[in-house]
């Protein structure tokens, strides 16, 4: 079953959807990225570019509504999990952090469209895998093969991740370019912060925003929220309501609704900030009970059917195969 090839054939055809656009960096070059971004250089007004972004946000931006993962637990817990090995293969392979971002966009906006059977961890990290490497096609320079990416206690065969990537896009219709928090951080500094811009800041904003996906699923705040609370929060983690207020006028586009969000995401992250996250920390296991004998998994059209609202279950019979290997541990 095993296939060290990265270029095997598989069933369906993927274009490479490499980024076209100019060559990405990583560490303190990503840093620059933003400092250095300059909407005027667009022909824009910096309050211009801002609209700009929040009406393609507004275009691709999808409410989770009456779904939610902190509504299951094993889901919750089996995310965290999945999460924690973005985050560390995010180091270990010197992706951007926008890439880590959309990854878990990607999977929260998966999740909030179709359901996995309760317990399946192997097929959260499954999905994971494949949300991670589209992520990576969209924003990365050199994109790793997929035997790169260290899959700890599972082995998933090159063209299993290729279904599951196909169906990843399937399902969010193919609409991969979104909108990040990180699109709007230079604009949201040279708001808030004004002369107070720096590296240092640039790096905290980037390092909450990863942060707070531990916190919430992503579907449930506008990314324009989460990187207007990131940014007040690596400027001044102490800013009362009234400054708040003052600092989110200068938004005019904004509400008392949008406010509202922004004070609560900039709440949670002076939780983060503080140590006093309710969110469990202890890793997932992978799910032992599934037969070591399974080789591949079958994650075509045909396996998900109808399930409660407009959601598709992503449903594994017995006949369904996966290879979930004795523990080969990668470090970091």
């Amino acid at each position: 079953m095993e296939n060290s090839s990265d270029t095997s054939e598989t069933s369906y055809s993927l274009p490479s959807l490499l980024c076209q656009e100019n060559e990405a960096c990583f560490g303190e070059e990503e840093q620059d990225q933003y400092m250095n971004l300059d909407p005027c250089l667009l022909s824009q007004s910096e309050d211009e570019y801002i609209q700009s972004l929040v009406k393609r946000e507004a275009k691709s931006f999808i409410s989770s509504d009456n779904f939610s993962i902190t509504n299951q637990s094993w889901l919750k817990r089996a995310r965290l999990d999945s999460i924690k090995w973005v985050l560390n293969t995010r180091a270990f392979l010197g992706f951007q952090y926008r890439t880590a971002y959309l990854c878990v966009a990607y999977f929260d906006l998966f999740l909030s469209r179709r359901s996995i059977d309760k317990e399946k961890f192997w097929a959260i990290r499954l999905l994971s895998v494949a949300c991670l490497s589209l992520a990576a096609k969209m924003e990365e320079l050199r994109v790793p093969n997929l035997s790169e990416f260290p899959v700890e206690g599972f082995y998933f065969d090159n063209k299993v991740i290729r279904r599951m990537e196909f169906m990843v896009l399937e399902t969010l219709e193919w609409k991969m370019l979104s909108i990040t928090p990180f699109d709007f951080i230079p604009c949201f500094v040279n708001k808030f912060c004004g002369e107070s811009k720096s590296k240092e800041l640039i790096s905290r904003t980037m390092e909450l925003l990863l942060a707070i996906t531990r916190e919430i699923n992503l579907m449930d705040h506008r990314p324009s929220v989460i990187a207007a609370a990131a940014v007040l929060a690596a400027f001044d983690g102490q800013l009362t309501r009234k400054t708040m207020d003052y600092k989110m006028s200068l938004i005019s586009l904004w509400g008392s609704r949008e406010n509202e969000h922004i004070f609560s995401c900039y709440s949670l992250l002076q939780e983060i900030e503080m140590g006093k996250s309710k969110t469990p920390k202890l890793p997932i296991s992978p799910n032992l009970s599934l037969s070591d004998t399974l080789s591949s998994i079958d994650v075509d059209e045909g396996s998900c059917t109808s399930a409660v609202g407009n959601k598709r279950r992503f449903i594994y019979n017995d006949s369904d195969e996966i290879c979930q290997s004795q523990k080969i541990c990668h470090r970091w």
